[in-house]
């Protein structure tokens, strides 16, 4: 058994990204007194998918009010069929306050609005069947191209909109500032006390520390008896009373998920835009094509106009063997600043469709961007079954960012059981959802070639040179 957990507990989290800033904030919130966060990189960290220059904030027009009384009405223990839409409903509403009034958050988020679209028929009609955008929940229906070049300043969307169908809404919804938030929280994480160890090889976590590793104290069977802390690539061994894996689509490496994690990644690339242009384009609502992708305005700091193209994602699969020496099929993250150029031609036509005049320039920079998808994309937020000091902040399966406010709140909770019991449920430990799982599933997203690729099967000239070279965040 662990030692009682108190504020002079030593806590490990081994990740400096999204979520992992977001726990040691809350812990130093909370009064914990001795925690140490454990990233390869020096913050923010350049593999971090939160490492961006925005993010999309939708809107949230829900309650948990609304399910929590189903969600109550169901066994105390919170495994009704509502539970998981009572979480989400939660999670939403606390992210949402918490952009507008927590001190820390609140400057990076922008209210400028949201156009949400589609370009054929049944994607339109499912996209109305699944957000609702009615006049009553403030939307604007835009039915042709100069309907959405209405929705930004003369000049800035100039393309035919072949197809498109939308709406737009003006307030409760925007982008944040990912990068400069991610930094923020961390930094006043570190002024309430937390301790930062990053960089190679001080802070880059080689394996977790099992109590069993030093003196052959396992079971009969070889497994682990419980997780000490974590082992990094100076040799050094951090002792914790608890650790907190927060690595995002590197945590398969450190631990076996059970194949309830797929990592799989994104893609992103920057256009430079000229002062006048940054000028025009500020303060625009995102844009987001639920088939083509989408992009809002350009850094302040760089002048760059950052597009993603929507796809189903990428993974890298390889085969390696199990702990019984049987093969087993893996995505394998890597980081990479360039894309594959199927990815480049799916931007370029999106910036055809929205903005002709910028749909040749050339990108300043790329970015393979990395997360982890669960079976049901519902969060890994739990104490391990079977190591009870180590506690689980994963599985953010690709809409894990806007909660940077308020998740780690929940990650605390896990590691003090005191989750209530619909979010203990959703997040639970749940391998017996990923037996047989299909790794090609698509999981709702749409776009691009509408399947999973895989980055094992595209060749070295069949990805971007920006620069000549691996560009720079």
């Amino acid at each position: 058994m662990p030692s009682p957990l108190t504020r002079t507990s030593s806590i490990l989290i081994i990740g400096g990204g999204t979520w992992g800033a977001s726990t040691a904030l809350h812990l130093a919130r909370q009064g914990y007194q001795n925690v140490t966060v454990l990233d390869s990189h020096a913050i923010p960290s350049a593999i971090s998918a939160g490492n961006d220059v925005n993010k999309i904030k939708g809107w949230h027009n829900s309650d948990p009010a609304s399910s929590s009384s189903s969600s109550s009405s169901s066994s105390s223990s919170g495994q009704g069929s509502n539970a998981g839409e009572y979480t989400r409903e939660k999670i939403a509403c606390e992210a949402n306050e918490a952009w507008l009034q927590d001190e820390i958050f609140k400057p990076y988020y922008h209210e400028t609005g949201y156009v949400i679209a589609a370009s054929q028929p049944q994607h339109i009609q499912n996209l109305y069947e699944e957000e609702k955008p009615t006049a009553e929940k403030g939307f604007e229906e835009l039915n042709s191209a100069q309907d959405f070049r209405n929705t930004m300043p003369e000049g800035v969307l100039t393309g035919d909109f072949p197809g498109w169908k939308g709406w737009f809404k003006r307030e409760g919804c925007g982008w944040v500032h990912a990068r400069k938030a991610l930094v923020a929280a961390l930094l006043e994480a570190e002024r309430l006390g937390v301790k930062l160890v990053t960089g190679n090889p001080h802070g880059a976590v080689q394996s977790l520390w099992f109590d069993d590793d030093d003196d052959n104290d396992s079971d009969n069977d070889g497994n682990h008896n419980d997780v000490r802390g974590a082992i990094t690539a100076d040799g050094k061994h951090h002792l914790a009373d608890r650790t907190i894996l927060c690595a995002g689509a590197n945590a398969p490496q450190l631990l076996d998920m059970k194949d309830q994690l797929r990592p799989t990644a994104w893609t992103l690339a920057h256009i430079q835009l000229t002062q006048e242009e940054t000028a025009l384009y500020k303060n625009l609502p995102v844009l987001f094509n639920v088939e083509r992708g989408f992009f809002m305005e350009p850094d302040e700091d760089k002048h760059q106009l950052k597009i993603c193209d929507e796809h189903p994602g990428y993974c890298n699969w390889v085969t390696t063997t199990d702990q019984n020496n049987k093969n087993k099929k893996i995505s394998l993250p890597f980081p990479k600043n360039q894309i594959p150029l199927h990815s480049e031609s799916n931007i370029r036509l999106f910036l055809h469709e929205t903005m002709p005049h910028l749909s040749t320039r050339p990108f300043t920079f790329a970015r393979m961007c990395w997360c982890a998808d669960t079976p049901n994309r519902d969060f890994l937020i739990t104490r391990h079954p079977e190591y009870a000091r180590l506690t689980l902040g994963v599985g953010a399966s690709g809409h894990g960012y806007k909660y940077i406010p308020v998740i780690g709140k929940y990650i605390v909770q896990a590691m003090q059981e005191k989750l209530e019991p619909s979010m203990q449920y959703t997040w639970r430990w749940r391998p017996e959802t990923a037996v047989g799982r299909d790794w090609e599933d698509v999981q709702g997203r749409m776009g691009g070639s509408y399947k999973v690729l895989n980055l094992a099967e595209i060749g070295d000239e069949e990805w971007t040179c920006i620069g000549g070279a691996e560009a720079k965040l």
